[in-house]
């Protein structure tokens, strides 16, 4: 076979006849033959390595959206080099950067829980294909996120649908902007249908945080509804409720927001807002992709917001009042 023909074997070229392409397969097989990338860098000039700038969490959703993006990229058939960084400081990004750059990654996708994550890369833009997954928004780089205030007012609704009165929230971290969003939704829901709107109460992300928020509401018998800024939020939200006596869903709906894939074990199984990741990472590859297709040229700034959905389990209910009045009229009462 000519360098030629298998050349275009290895690159997957249309025209090359099925059995001489089985031929120079089975050769490869036969002698053990990988590709050697390095070489083919060099004369191709890309890498075929994509950077990805991760969070070091346990969290569910930073940690979702790094495989996600990780799994998009590998089935595009990139290698893909993960940097993870403990601090979300602009030094730390910036590390990160370095340190991806120094590997020839033809782009970076980056998870932004922060927004100081976003104000970090931005002087980078004009160096290096970028792509900014959740976090706030900035139009110098490209970016692809759930919208999280559409996900809360679909919380919200849901609740004062079922007949609450108002919908109490215990929010996120103030300076991660998911949060802020989920507030800003929650908020809107409330003012659209003339609710009262209960003061917020910002917290981290953790099961402990949920559980001291949810001692204050439980010892407030006029709170029906709990509207949770995260899973593991919610979770907190379930205990102090079940200590206090406070029984949920008959006394108290709880929803969450992400639909961790232990959501539908709490006790009981919880509503939650449902974001797609693996949607979220082919995305976030599409878009960086493109930047690479269009080499060159004045780089594109779309931004992708994802719509999330409602999972309605057995977390939520109308309110003691609104069954009463349910059972009464199915009796003739």
């Amino acid at each position: 076979m000519s360098k030629q023909t298998v050349s275009r074997v290895l690159n997957s070229h249309p025209n090359v006849r099925e059995d001489t392409r089985q031929r120079v397969v089975a050769a490869m097989r036969a002698l053990d033959y990988r590709r050697n990338l390095a070489a083919r860098a060099l004369v191709t000039r890309r890498s075929g390595t994509l950077g990805i700038i991760g969070y070091e969490s346990a969290l569910y959703g930073p940690t979702s959206m790094l495989y996600s993006i990780e799994g998009a990229a590998r089935a595009a058939g990139y290698f893909v080099s993960v940097a993870s960084v403990r601090h979300l400081d602009r030094r730390s990004v910036l590390g990160a950067v370095d340190w991806l750059c120094r590997q020839s990654v033809e782009g970076i996708i980056a998870i932004a829980p922060k927004a100081t994550v976003t104000s970090a890369l931005v002087p980078m833009s004009d160096g290096v294909a970028l792509a900014v997954v959740g976090g706030g928004h900035d139009e110098t780089i490209p970016s692809v996120r759930i919208d999280n205030a559409a996900g809360a007012r679909l919380a919200t609704r849901h609740l004062l649908e079922l007949g609450h009165t108002t919908v109490h929230h215990v929010a996120g971290p103030a300076d991660w902007p998911e949060a802020g969003d989920r507030v800003e939704g929650w908020r809107e829901a409330l003012y659209a249908v003339g609710a009262p709107v209960p003061p917020t109460r910002p917290s981290d992300w953790s099961a402990r945080a949920g559980y001291e928020q949810g001692q204050a509401l439980a010892r407030d018998q006029s709170v029906t509804a709990i509207f949770c800024a995260g899973d593991q939020l919610a979770l907190g939200v379930l205990r102090a409720l079940h200590e206090a006596g406070r029984r949920v869903p008959d006394e108290v709906s709880v929803v969450g927001f992400d639909d961790a894939p232990d959501a539908g074990y709490f006790l009981p199984p919880l509503t939650t807002v449902r974001q797609d990741f693996a949607e979220l990472g082919r995305r976030s590859l599409r878009v960086l992709l493109a930047q690479l297709d269009r080499a060159g040229e004045q780089p594109a700034t779309p931004s992708g917001l994802l719509l999330p959905e409602l999972t309605v389990r057995s977390s939520t209910a109308p309110p003691p009042g609104a069954r009463r009045r349910m059972l009464g009229g199915g009796v003739g009462v």
